[in-house]
């Protein structure tokens, strides 16, 4: 009856009876329990982590959301400016042609008024001249001579 079998479950029994009474059960039910609130800590960490990323990531999409409605405000802006500087060059272009015309069409009238005087005082120069030949032949003496003087003295002060 006491064969090797017996001495083992007796020695198996006794070293249970051993752990039990130094409270191993207790030592390792709390380092399982400790290990436990550790892995429920780093999970509840990793949650903590993962909607903090999330809630990064939502900031993110909104500065990117943002951003994109500012890039496109910006272009619009550029567009309308561009568009306003393309009108404003235009209607300078507009009025230095206008401005340009009125120089012209000043001195086209400056030289027609010119030229009409440049003729008028030819004309009457030729009449001066042809009046006084007239003159001479039919008025002869210091009479004669006296009235041509004064007859174009009156043309020249009538035609200037």
């Amino acid at each position: 009856m006491l064969n090797e079998e017996t001495f083992v479950a007796f020695g198996f029994i006794l070293f249970v009876g051993l752990l039990a009474y130094l409270g191993v059960h207790k030592k390792l039910n709390a380092a399982l329990d400790h290990r436990a609130d550790r892995i429920k800590a780093e999970l509840a960490e990793a949650e903590r982590l993962r909607a903090e990323a999330e809630a990064v990531l939502a900031s993110f999409g909104k500065r990117l959301a943002d951003a994109e409605a500012e890039a496109a405000a910006v272009v619009a802006q550029a567009h309308a400016e561009a568009d306003r500087l393309a009108k404003e060059a235009a209607d300078r272009l507009q009025e230095f042609i206008q401005r340009r015309t009125r120089q012209a069409q000043d001195k086209i009238a400056t030289a027609e008024s010119q030229a009409t005087a440049e003729v008028r005082a030819a004309a009457a120069d030729a009449a001066t001249r042809a009046a006084g030949l007239v003159l001479k032949d039919q008025a002869k003496g210091p009479f004669g001579e006296q009235l041509i003087q004064k007859g174009i003295a009156d043309l020249k002060g009538l035609f200037h």
